[in-house]
């Protein structure tokens, strides 16, 4: 079994840099097989991710390339690939690198199985977090329901540095065949809005890095104070790379250490908001109900509703309020959200509008080309109220306050809200090409009325809340 062909199967994690699972097949020496598998599980991805997913699928197959290696892809049930590339190459093992949402757990703990099974080598590997979820513990053996002792727990761990890329692996004899990315057609639902959102996407681990680099060289200076302005260029922008492993999460933590020790004065922020991306895991993990219902079960009766007229024209970014629409527009035209505008966002569509969250991460997860499991669901419980390390279930954020703070020069609104401007620029005016047609959005006609007066949605929602269970 020493020298028997590894299939490495990739997910997540593409990238050649901080890649536990390749740094460990290199020095094994043995023989390798990459492959990409389209499984049920990753056909069920929106539609912005699994674009985007798509484009990170190429930029890694053409790595691998630089290697001497070609990614195999493969479509159909994970266990069965594999079962047939092993007998097509006379494999000794399976290798990957965890995931950590319900539906990767239960799909990889059964191949695991059925591969030990069989006699095969089956491993998984660290790589996609900085620590393990389960490897966080309160003083008495449980798990952390709040962030701050959290982050003052993890603060303090050592972290493993990141492994260089591979210089050399050993491809096997002979390459399966595979299918043709392009005939995936992973791009099919985004329709029209793909070429529009296309520009705005970093690609690949080199510009992942070059975006890190700029990051760091400029903005972690002041980014305590100005990650909140949508307006300015003030945070990493990593969310996608992150998401599709295009960069490793611990070479970005010892960048943001080595900016702290050189006295950059936002880092030790910046390493605080890769801590809750580690936070919203560690709960996946403890409590994968976040997911899919709610996280405390004294909300299950609150009279959420379900889909209505509202919600509809909220999802259109037409709901009047234009730091809303600004917010929903910018996923559209971009691929991604200000994480500021997300929280107002989500605060309308749960508090002004009182519907329930659920829609909102559902249709989140079917735009954003950074789709996280673990930070949309737990950014969606956290605004609505019901979820852990909530803020006060009561607090409302003011769409209209929120602007007057974080956009005073109504620079974010005009840049997507075209309406709001006599000669709209060209993101602004990409909203409507990238949106369906079936909306019949005009950009000449006027901007619509707010859906709801904000005293009165707010009333309405702590009346509400106040009918509550405790």
């Amino acid at each position: 079994m020493s020298d028997s062909t590894l299939i490495l199967w990739f997910r997540r994690d593409l990238r050649l840099a901080d890649q536990p699972m390749l740094a460990a097949a290199a020095a094994s020496g043995r023989p390798v097989v990459p492959v990409f598998i389209l499984d049920p599980e990753t056909e069920a991805l929106g539609a912005a991710p699994k674009w985007r997913l798509g484009l990170a699928v190429a930029a890694f197959a053409r790595a691998l390339d630089g290697l001497g290696l070609r990614l195999v892809l493969r479509r159909g049930p994970a266990l069965e690939v594999l079962r047939a590339i092993v007998q097509e190459t006379a494999a000794g093992g399976v290798w990957w690198s965890r995931l950590y949402d319900p539906a990767s757990v239960a799909r990889d703990t059964a191949v695991k199985a059925a591969l030990k099974a069989a006699g095969l080598e089956a491993r998984s590997f660290a790589g996609h977090l900085l620590h393990e979820p389960w490897q966080i513990e309160t003083g008495a053996g449980g798990f952390y329901r709040v962030f701050t002792p959290y982050w003052k727990a993890m603060r303090g761990l050592a972290v493993v540095a990141p492994e260089a890329a591979p210089t050399r692996l050993r491809a096997a004899k002979s390459s399966p065949a595979g299918d043709r990315l392009e005939d995936w057609r992973l791009g099919a639902a985004m329709n029209r809005g793909a070429s529009l959102v296309l520009p705005h996407q970093s690609v690949g681990e080199a510009a992942a890095r070059e975006k890190l680099a700029a990051f760091l060289a400029g903005p972690v200076h002041r980014y305590a104070e100005m990650r909140d302005f949508p307006a300015v260029a003030g945070t990493s922008r990593l969310s996608e790379n992150l998401t599709y492993g295009e960069i490793g999460i611990r070479e970005v933590w010892h960048a943001g250490l080595r900016a702290r020790d050189e006295g950059k004065a936002g880092a030790e922020s910046f390493l605080r908001e890769l801590a809750w991306r580690e936070f919203s895991y560690h709960l996946m993990h403890h409590t994968p109900h976040i997911t899919t219902r709610n996280w405390k079960p004294e909300w299950d009766d609150f009279p959420w509703r379900g889909d209505n007229p509202e919600a509809e024209r909220w999802r259109m970014g037409m709901t009047g309020e234009p730091f809303v629409d600004a917010a929903m527009r910018e996923m559209y035209v971009t691929g991604t959200m200000h994480n500021r505008a997300r929280m107002i966002a989500g605060s309308y569509l749960t508090k002004h509008l009182l519907t329930h969250w659920k829609l909102g991460l559902d249709w989140f997860a079917d735009c954003l080309t950074d789709w996280d499991p673990a930070a949309n669901a737990m950014g969606w419980q956290w605004v609505a109220g019901c979820g852990p390390d909530a803020a006060p279930y009561f607090r409302v954020f003011n769409p209209a306050g929120q602007a007057e703070k974080f956009d005073p020069g109504g620079d974010y609104r005009r840049r997507f809200v075209a309406e709001l401007s006599r000669a709209p620029g060209p993101e602004a005016l990409a909203f409507f090409q990238a949106v369906p047609r079936s909306w019949g959005l005009d950009p000449k006609a006027p901007y619509p009325a707010p859906l709801v007066d904000l005293a009165e949605g707010r009333a309405r929602a702590l009346a509400a809340y106040a009918t509550r269970k405790a």
